[in-house]
Parts: C-alpha cells; structure tokens; sequence
C-alpha cells in the first residue's frame, strides 16, 4: 500500500484537456493516484483552500505538496519516477522547449477553435469563464471574432497536425520513437481536446491516418491506476503532513528573490485570476515554491514553474 505521505493526489475534472496530459502521463509511468474531481468553473473552494487562489486544472497534490500546473507537475513526477523516463532520448532540453509551444499557442489555437465553434451553446457561466480566463478581458468580443474566423482557425490547426502526421510517417509508434515520451503526452491532449469538444475535430483528424494511429497506442497506455478520493479527505491529508519541499535559491537569481521573502505568483496573462502569496522557499530557473499557512489545511508547499508565471515582491 502506498505510503500516505508520498501518494499522489490529482485535482482534476474528467472533461479537462490538461489534466488529460497528466492522466496519461501517469499512464505513461503505470503510476496509482487518487482522483479528486473538482468543479469546472469557480468556485473551487477546496482547491483554492490548497493553493491559495490558484484556480486552474489539473493541481497535484504529494502529501502537503502542491503542483501547479503540469510543467511542475511532469517535472516532479520525472524526479520522484525516472522509469520509465519521460525523457527517453537525449533532447529532454529541446522537448521541454517544444512544450511551450504545445501548452501556450497550439492550446490557445485548439481553445479558439472549440469555443469559437461552440459559441452559441456554451453556458452562460461556462463562456464567461473560459473566455475571460483565455481570451482576456474583452473576451466576449474575442468569441465573436473566434466564431467569424473559424475556417481561418481550422487552416491554422491543420498545418501542425501534418507535421504531426508526417512524423509519424515511418510507422513508429510515438513521436520520438518505440517508447511514449512528455511530448507524446503534451502534444496529445491538443488532439483529444479538438476530436472530443469539437464536432468537426472527428472529419478533420480522419485526414491523419498515422496521427490517428499514434492517438489509438496513447489511448492504449491508459491512466494508470485511479481511485476516487474526496476532496475533505485530501485537505486533511495536507493538513496532517509536513511539506518536503527543500530550501534554497539558486545563484543569479534575476529577481533577487531569497528565502523567507514575501511574494505573489499568477500566471503571467491577463486572466483575471488571483495572485496566490507565501514566502519563497525555493527557487531555480525552474521553479518557484512558496510556503503558506492556512487554519483550514495547515502549512503548505505551493509550487510553480517559472516560465509562464510571474513572481512579484510583496
């Protein structure tokens, strides 16, 4: 039986494109986990009570430990794991790189599509959030243009899923080989977003016979070994554990930061989201982890990746 303090804790909701990435990064390494499922627009009151404000999906959860977002969280999960390695070839550094890519403008390129498709039957709340979230403050205005532009979005998506297609042109059964890599999990939660939200992603994929090959052998890994577990139930695991989380910040920091300062990390976009603040604990080119305190779930460890979020000085 898996020790309490090391089990893994997902926050995460079945129709969450990123937390599939993550569910088959689990799969990938044939890992158990603990599925707490978490509303799909806020409140989130018992994530936030982890994180501090952090809203987005998935979060995961290692005893008092607390990954945001799944840059951090493969990284850990590599760390904790290494086999089978996410990295299987030597271009760990030029995969991470290409992930930038996959979550940042191919992800916003698929939530264009999806939303601006899906426009008219969106919830109300739902297109609020979402589109806030992604498209910005003025995001009502960014559905309309989404929805007027769809054929321009669809010719944009459909150059990459080629170069998709083409890699995997030689029969291999993953992006970079026999074994499946982080970038087979990045890239294909692009995919299984635009076939399962969007009516035309099923036509528009038929044309990528080897891509739709390569989505079966992901499929085929699975998520690993997932029991449900309720949300009351993780807090209190938080609450009942010391974070392990190891201290320090690296040289030539560019902010500045040192231990024990007081700070605020957000994702580095105009989403409308609250800041979450502790003091550093740690830092590198990486990373960011900020130590919390709170009543409800005692003293926690929040971690971030550095690129994509922003970190400022209380």
């Amino acid at each position: 039986m898996t020790d309490a303090a090391s089990e893994i804790i997902l926050h995460n909701y079945p129709q969450s494109p990123v937390a599939e990435k993550v569910r088959v990064a689990f799969g990938i390494k044939n890992l158990a986990w603990r599925d707490v499922e978490i509303p799909r627009i806020p409140p989130k009151p018992m994530l936030t009570a982890l994180t501090g404000g952090y809203r987005r999906t998935p979060v995961m959860q290692i005893g008092a430990d607390i990954y945001c977002d799944s840059q951090c969280i493969l990284r850990e999960l590599e760390k904790r794991f290494p086999a089978p390695s996410y990295m299987p070839t030597t271009e760990a550094g030029l995969m991470w790189c290409v992930s930038r890519w996959t979550d940042g403008a191919l992800f916003d390129l698929a939530v264009k599509l999806v939303l601006g498709a899906a426009q008219e039957s969106l919830p109300a709340d739902f297109a609020e959030d979402r589109g806030r979230l992604y498209l910005g403050a003025n995001w009502a205005e960014g559905l309309k243009t989404a929805n007027a532009q769809l054929p321009h979005l669809v010719s944009q998506m459909r150059a990459p899923l080629s170069w998709l297609n083409g890699q995997l042109s030689d029969g291999r059964d993953f992006l970079l080989g026999p074994d499946p890599a982080a970038i087979d999990a990045q890239m294909y939660h692009v995919v299984w977003f635009i076939r399962g939200r969007w009516e035309g992603g099923p036509a528009m994929l038929s044309e990528f016979s080897d891509l739709e090959r390569w989505e079966n052998n992901l499929r085929k890994i699975g998520h690993g070994t997932s029991s449900k577990m309720a949300p009351e139930d993780a807090i209190e695991r938080a609450k009942n554990l010391e974070p392990v989380a190891q201290t320090g910040v690296a040289v030539n920091d560019p902010q500045g930061l040192t231990v024990g300062m007081p700070v605020t990390v957000s994702p580095d976009v105009d989403g409308g989201e609250q800041p979450v603040a502790g003091t550093v604990r740690y830092a590198d080119a990486e990373t960011i982890v900020v130590d919390r305190a709170a009543d409800d779930v005692g003293a926690v460890c929040v971690h971030f990746p550095r690129i994509g979020y922003r970190v400022d000085k209380s």
